[in-house]
């Protein structure tokens, strides 16, 4: 009866393992990150209409959709009942990771809003550098001096928010080729103004297995113990 006991506990300790994972790994998939803007910001992609500029406020940013080169974020209002953007994004390196979350903008000139250009997530190495339309993208590389990733799809104004990676105007973001501008006004390869990571860690396999499995497999394991130990006592019985 104790061993039958003690196994039952090992059981429950795998289901309350495998729900605390699931729990901690939610927000590390979407990267879910709470912000307040001191001041207005100037976002590309898809938005609501009248939403290309965001107020100050406190936003909710999360990723959408991952791919290995793409990644599509959203920006939600405060409660998270409202989508007021959906942009495209590269993933791009950076050396040092930091534990708090790092936003970068592109300077504007005075009295205009700062430009979105990239979103860390808290211990990430690769952050998200955010993609304009072609046009805004030579605006901004020229007032910042800094290359600008730009695509052939510009900014978009829609009337509801997109609730799916699947929205054909997210389709066409995702396979649109995106290319970057040089100060100088120069188009070049994203490659040649995106940090890719040294080549050491590119060629290590990504550290994004979840121990969710291996808690299941110690749990059947444990349930197979309880039967064979249940036809143990039988037979000494």
């Amino acid at each position: 009866m104790k061993i039958f006991q003690a196994v039952s506990a090992l059981c429950l300790v795998a289901v309350v393992g495998a729900t605390l994972a699931t729990s901690a790994k939610a927000d590390e998939w979407n990267k879910k990150t709470t912000i307040t803007f001191s001041g207005p910001v100037e976002i590309p992609g898809v938005h609501l209409v009248g939403w290309g500029i965001l107020p100050a406020g406190t936003y909710v940013f999360k990723i959408l959709d991952s791919q290995s080169d793409r990644h599509i974020v959203q920006i939600f209002n405060k409660d998270e009942t409202v989508v007021y953007a959906t942009i495209l994004a590269i993933p791009n390196y950076r050396l040092k990771a930091t534990s708090k979350t790092v936003i970068t903008f592109r300077e504007r000139p005075a009295g205009e809003p700062e430009a979105l250009r990239a979103w860390f997530y808290p211990g990430d190495n690769y952050g998200q550098e955010f993609v304009y339309g072609k046009a805004k993208a030579m605006e901004l590389a020229k007032t910042s001096s800094t290359p600008v990733l730009f695509s052939q799809v510009e900014t978009v104004e829609v009337a509801e928010p997109i609730a799916s990676a699947a929205a054909p105007v997210v389709v066409e973001m995702k396979a649109a080729p995106v290319m970057a501008f040089q100060p100088t006004g120069e188009e070049v390869a994203a490659a040649d103004v995106v940090s890719a990571p040294p080549v050491a860690e590119a060629a290590a396999l990504p550290a994004t297995a979840s121990p969710i499995p291996l808690i299941g497999l110690i749990g059947l394991l444990a349930l197979g113990g309880v039967f064979a130990t249940g036809k143990f006592a039988k037979k000494r019985a």
